[in-house]
């Protein structure tokens, strides 16, 4: 960087003491957290504890017998899974908030071409990880549980135990939610110069392979699910690769060259 450049450069004089940034910290996570603490107020009023359980519910139950339920094997189970299933939705809920808390830290530190660069990659991330859950809730759940009843005998009552299921659907929610931030991944390696658009067409094929592995590894052992994760990851990748184009070509700094993301 020429004197030049440095007598202009907008950050100058804006360096904060460790300290003050260890505070600085503190804060947003206490923001985030009285964030998390209003929303599980307003989930736990509507539709409160119980009408989440029988929200997420919903996909299983279309498949099991009229009057069947969800049993609840342990003691403290019909206490304790309740309040997870809370705090779960509150942090989805929250979750635009924390990734708020996330930008007002680090913002001071980036230059107007980074934050033009930052802001959609948070909304996007946001977005997508709604759109990953929302689609396990509304198509995944439905079609993997209709895949697996079709193998219960009819002598066996399948009346599956409310822990292992929310556990196994959100780990499915998680699985998905991160799955779905493929193409943010992809833009952030491209902005960072680890790897070059041609570089990620080549890496294609491979890619298949790593999401069918990765699906095979992270959900059921359905062929629904796996499908169901493997095939929207290469479509983001896709995405990702003409997404990283236009966000260099966007946000590049008004000394560096927008052409990088496509050599």
């Amino acid at each position: 960087m020429s004197d030049t450049d440095k007598s202009t450069d907008e950050l100058a004089g804006t360096e904060q003491p460790f300290v003050q940034h260890l505070m600085e910290l503190r804060d947003r996570l206490l923001y985030g957290m009285v964030g998390l603490g209003i929303c599980m107020a307003i989930l736990a009023f509507w539709p409160g504890p119980s009408g989440l359980i029988d929200m997420i519910a919903v996909p299983i139950r279309a498949h099991m017998p009229p009057d069947a339920k969800l049993i609840a094997v342990g003691v403290f189970s019909p206490f304790f899974i309740p309040l997870k299933v809370l705090a779960m939705a509150a942090l989805l809920l929250s979750l635009p908030w924390w990734m708020y808390q996330v930008w007002a830290f680090v913002a001071p530190g980036l230059y107007s071409h980074e934050k033009r660069f930052a802001v959609p990659l948070i909304i996007l991330g946001s977005l997508l990880a709604y759109v990953g859950i929302a689609f396990v809730q509304f198509f995944v759940l439905d079609k993997m549980f209709g895949f697996i009843q079709q193998f219960t005998p009819k002598s066996v009552a399948a009346t599956p135990d409310i822990a292992s299921y929310v556990e196994a659907i959100l780990s499915l929610y998680l699985a998905f939610g991160l799955a779905f931030q493929v193409p943010i991944v992809v833009v952030l390696l491209v902005k960072m110069k680890m790897v070059t658009v041609k570089q990620l067409k080549e890496f294609r094929g491979y890619f298949i392979v790593v999401a069918f592995i990765v699906a095979a590894v992270v959900t059921p052992p359905d062929v629904i699910s796996q499908l169901a994760l493997a095939v929207p990851m290469c479509v983001l990748y896709e995405l990702g690769i003409w997404g990283s184009q236009w966000f260099i070509r966007n946000t590049a700094a008004p000394e560096e060259p927008a052409n990088n993301a496509a050599s």
